[in-house]
């Protein structure tokens, strides 16, 4: 995401107009936009016109529309945003209060405003939202995919590229295999079609230049992990080599390959593939592996049950409450998706928690993308959790209760 202006005023208020340039960018908007903004994007409107004969005609129009939102839909597969609302700008198609849905695209162009308001009603441009805009916003031009997964079985694989803060299903690839038998070469030729539609389908979603020029490009190529049960991953690996004696641009390709063991085909199996110690050997510099290292410390300590690591909205704010989030350690885990909730007292309160931790603690905050292994993980403690300083017992929280 480029920025491409930015007026926000020290209350809180103000607006930012924004490139999206990568699909992860419509990830980072869906997080930033909230019910209640002011949404500014060009967009097609069908306007029926009545003739004085009275026959009518329609056609589709280009307007800048600016509506308070309403409603957000992301499809993360897609990558496709499309914000509904009303709105508040009146053109000679339009009129106030009427409702619109707004599709935010690629290299186009969108203006967000937030308010703060005197009523109390808008939580403008808070301490959260800054730093949403910060991960958004890739001011080199290098933000990509930190590594790509092929999940298979005979017949079948998904290919997830892991970015980093979501991890997408780019394609899934279903074909039939006959069945292995005695004496007969079926069997291998349908694989090895079913390996060439694959590493076809890869190089395409990896945008892989294969021509001959290609070979001397000094581009760094991503991880590319090949997962499956049996012998599937090492025999699409071995295809790959074949083939990269008559392309010799896809050698770049194989010094990148790693093949591990999964359960199964299936995107449920990624995250065992993420946790093998290759991969993580792999990525031990990515966002991701450091997120999955926390919650693997957290998951540690709660197992060795010495006390210093909470979960749960209550257990984690009477933590923060007895001083044991806060400098020497102290660190609050925080799912990003308690931001996105539309109660604004439910966000002022996470907020608050986030900056007297930071803030007034000096304790340290990392808030995980809830699209993501670890966050999902995180989500299944309740969305919020902490590790501390000092033990906190159980009592202390029901003295707390009792209190």
């Amino acid at each position: 995401m480029r920025l491409v202006k930015n007026k926000i005023e020290h209350d809180g208020s103000g607006t930012v107009t924004l490139f999206p340039e990568e699909p992860e960018d419509m990830w980072h908007a869906y997080n930033l936009i909230r019910p209640g903004d002011l949404l500014r994007a060009s967009a097609i409107r069908r306007v029926t016109t009545t003739q004085d004969t009275g026959s009518t005609s329609s056609a589709r129009v280009h307007l800048n529309l600016e509506i308070r939102v309403k409603n957000l839909d992301f499809d993360p597969q897609s990558s496709q945003l499309h914000v509904s609302g009303q709105i508040v700008n009146e053109t000679a198609h339009t009129k106030i209060g009427q409702f619109h849905t707004l599709d935010l695209e690629l290299n186009r162009n969108f203006t967000l405003e937030k308010d703060v308001g005197s009523d109390g009603e808008g939580v403008g441009w808070d301490s959260i939202a800054v730093e949403m805009l910060k991960d958004a916003v890739d001011e080199g031009g290098k933000r990509r995919a930190e590594a790509v997964a092929v999940v298979m079985q005979e017949g079948l694989a998904h290919i997830c590229f892991i970015g980093q803060f979501q991890t997408i299903l780019k394609q899934k690839i279903e074909m039939s295999v006959p069945r292995k038998r005695q004496g007969g070469g079926d069997h291998d030729k349908g694989m090895g079609k079913f390996f060439k539609v694959t590493l076809e389908t890869l190089l395409r979603q990896m945008e892989f230049n294969t021509s001959i020029t290609s070979g001397s490009n000094n581009e760094t190529v991503r991880p590319i992990l090949l997962a499956s049960p049996g012998f599937v991953a090492t025999g699409f690996h071995k295809y790959i080599q074949t083939e990269a004696s008559t392309t010799p641009a896809l050698r770049r390709l194989l010094s990148s390959v790693v093949v591990v063991h999964s359960a199964s085909g299936y995107t449920n199996s990624l995250s065992e593939v993420l946790q093998s110690p290759a991969v993580k050997t792999l990525l031990a510099d990515t966002k991701y592996a450091r997120e999955t290292k926390l919650m693997d410390d957290f998951m540690d300590q709660l197992r060795k049950e010495t006390n210093k690591a909470t979960y749960g909205p209550r257990e984690v704010e009477s933590a923060v409450d007895q001083g044991a989030v806060g400098r020497g350690g102290g660190v609050l885990i925080v799912s990003n998706r308690l931001f996105r909730s539309q109660n604004i007292a439910e966000r002022k309160r996470w907020v608050g928690l986030v900056d007297r931790v930071r803030d007034v603690e000096g304790g340290e905050v990392r808030i995980l993308s809830s699209d993501h292994e670890s966050g999902k993980r995180l989500e299944g403690l309740g969305g919020i959790a902490a590790l501390l300083t000092f033990p906190v017992g159980d009592d202390d929280f029901d003295s707390d209760e009792d209190a």
